[in-house]
């Protein structure tokens, strides 16, 4: 398999940037993992902080222990602002991994051209 391709599915099924370490570019490696870290680090944090405010709530008692009350808490439980930065993480995420795969791959066929035209 040729480098542009390994680094790109690098990038596309493990982590945003581990493709542009395969090349040996890693000051855009690590712009792009953390990026996508970051973005992945906070829909994580406020995922488990949902969780525990309805699991506080279930043992409690103040709510019971059925699939559709906790399936209405955790759609209603983000609102407003909570709402908007939870997209903006998503769309980091997202957007981070794209730019990995894309960069990536054309970073690693800039370098094959480099190699065939030394040859």
């Amino acid at each position: 398999m040729k480098k542009p391709m390994k680094a790109a599915l690098l990038s596309a099924f493990i982590f945003p940037g581990v493709g542009h370490f395969l090349l040996k570019k890693y000051i855009p490696g690590v712009i792009l993992a953390g990026a996508a870290f970051a973005g992945l680090y906070f829909l994580i944090a406020k995922s488990v902080e949902t969780a525990l405010q309805i699991t506080e709530k279930i043992q409690s008692g103040e709510i019971q222990f059925d699939a559709a009350t906790i399936s209405e808490l955790v759609s209603g439980q983000t609102a407003g602002a909570e709402s908007q930065l939870l997209d903006i993480a998503l769309a980091v995420l997202l957007v981070s991994w794209l730019i990995g795969i894309a960069d990536s791959y054309r970073v690693g066929r800039a370098q094959d051209k480099n190699v065939d035209a030394s040859d």
